[in-house]
């Protein structure tokens, strides 16, 4: 068997525009504070450390009110905009179509990855779709990928499998699994470190 998980934002899926609307939203309206561009969303959430509710709103934690406002917004907003990387659903279909079994593993909460594949018709492709409020933990922590790996029987001695991302907790996040970590650079970061480093998607294809 062979398993390739997906990171979605900045990997599957450019978001940025929605993810900056509906920041902005909530900066407006709950801290009036001006809007900032989709480039510097990208720069902050792909900090390798870096507190986003400081960046994005003056403060220290997530609040319960920005959380619950961000959110209501998102849910609608999430699938305005949201396109393909070109040569995502040509990969994912040749992938599925070989049999490869694939899934998502996103720091995104998982109603919304579900939501934004579904909108992008790809869906069907994918056996989980997880994000932290299932596997109870954000990237790098492995418990999403653990959680994927032990639904689908996957045995290290027998099978391989690869997670695919554009952040460094990705990266993280696979080899705290103990499989391959890939790092895109086609989109949220073009430029980072993995066991393999790849440009275009169809470049899993030879490695998978």
């Amino acid at each position: 068997m062979r398993i390739v998980i997906f990171d979605m934002d900045g990997t599957l899926i450019d978001s940025q525009h929605d993810i900056t609307c509906s920041i902005n939203h909530v900066r407006a309206l709950n801290h009036a504070l001006p809007p900032i561009d989709s480039g510097t969303v990208v720069a902050w959430i792909n900090r390798p450390v870096r507190n986003l509710p400081k960046l994005f709103y003056g403060t220290e934690q997530y609040e319960a009110r920005d959380r619950a406002l961000f959110e209501s917004h998102y849910h609608e907003q999430c699938i305005q905009n949201p396109v393909l990387y070109p040569g995502i659903r040509e990969t994912v279909e040749t992938l599925h179509a070989a049999g490869v079994r694939l899934a998502v593993a996103t720091n995104a909460p998982s109603t919304f990855a579900a939501r934004m594949i579904g909108h992008l018709g790809l869906a069907d492709y994918f056996d989980h779709i997880i994000g932290p409020d299932i596997a109870g933990a954000s990237k790098p922590d492995p418990a999403m990928l653990r959680l994927i790996l032990d639904a689908l029987g996957f045995r290290p001695q027998e099978h391989r499998a690869w997670m695919v991302g554009d952040n460094s907790k990705d990266i993280d996040a696979a080899r705290l699994a103990g499989i391959t970590g890939i790092f895109s650079t086609w989109g949220f970061s073009a430029e980072g470190e993995g066991d393999i480093v790849i440009g275009h998607p169809a470049a899993l294809l030879d490695i998978v």
